[in-house]
């Protein structure tokens, strides 16, 4: 009598239920690592501002740290946040135009442009600006002295690495950022009046009266006020990303990268949270609002 041969149970469990479970274990697994290390990302970060913020207020940097960060910073970053302003303003009257002529009020183009520069895009574009200029470099510059352990011959020294090397670089863009937004506003107003006056052959006057209608100190304040909290924001994650750098030429690349990405989320995500804080404040001061008919 023949033996008639069945699969066994251990094969059954690998091709059956048991390995679905076993994948799905595995999936959990992986989700769960990448929630301990988004966790402990953010933890590793929100002590090194707590530690940036300490040497801050407790010892200033020498002025031979500050002065050259500071030209880095904020002389050399005029020009491209000069030409960015203008090229907005023109952009912004061209894309306008067409609408508020077909309602016959193009001579109120000037209060619509002049309010976007200040409150929104002045700001916005400035930060952008400075963290694909400013905040790349600084990633970089970090990451290559994290990669060569100059970062670790510092704190051999007796020197703390986030006071010689973070607090200056933090208190360039945290004070030069409102003066590179108010060039941002003050090209983008021009080159707005330039396009819009000049080639459009809107009226000058009209355009002026209307602007100074609608756009106030508090749109002016509210923009400055924004940029204050996007340079923070810029410096302390690009320097973060540079202290944290992984080995390597690709590393450095890699931080540089992230710095910019995440800065600009973080632009976006402020301006939203700062936009709203900003218009509630604006209706408690003034309950009725302004009128621009």
């Amino acid at each position: 009598m023949s033996s008639v041969s069945h699969p066994t149970s251990s094969n059954e469990g690998h091709d059956g239920p048991r390995g679905l479970v076993g994948s799905f274990g595995d999936w959990i697994a992986d989700f769960g690592d990448v929630v301990v290390g988004n966790v402990a990302a953010l933890g590793d970060l929100v002590m090194f501002i707590g530690a940036t913020l300490r040497w801050t207020f407790t010892r200033l940097p020498k002025r031979e740290t500050l002065m050259p960060n500071f030209y880095q910073i904020g002389v050399l970053s005029l020009p491209v946040i000069a030409l960015t302003g203008t090229f907005i303003g023109m952009v912004l009257a061209v894309q306008s135009y067409a609408q508020f002529r077909a309602l016959h009020i193009e001579t109120r183009l000037g209060g619509v442009i002049n309010m976007s520069l200040v409150r929104e895009l002045g700001p916005v574009l400035a930060a952008t600006m400075l963290a694909g200029r400013v905040g790349g470099s600084m990633a970089a510059e970090l990451g290559t002295m994290r990669v060569t352990e100059q970062i670790d011959a510092l704190s051999s020294m007796g020197a703390n690495p986030i006071h010689y090397l973070v607090v200056p670089r933090f208190l360039g863009c945290l004070i030069l950022i409102p003066t590179l937004t108010i060039m941002a506003d003050f090209m983008g107003v021009v080159g707005g009046w330039f396009y819009s006056v000049l080639l459009l052959d809107i009226d000058s006057h009209h355009y002026w009266e209307h602007s100074q209608h609608m756009v106030g100190m508090f749109d002016v304040f509210s923009g400055i006020f924004k940029s204050l909290f996007f340079g923070a924001a810029i410096a302390l994650i690009s320097c973060h990303r540079g202290f944290h750098c992984a080995p390597g030429a690709e590393g450095v690349g890699r931080a540089a990268t992230a710095a910019f990405v995440h800065s600009f989320v973080m632009i976006l995500a402020i301006d939203l949270l700062l936009g709203i804080f900003l218009d509630a404040l604006y209706l408690m001061i003034w309950p009725e609002g302004v009128s621009y008919l």
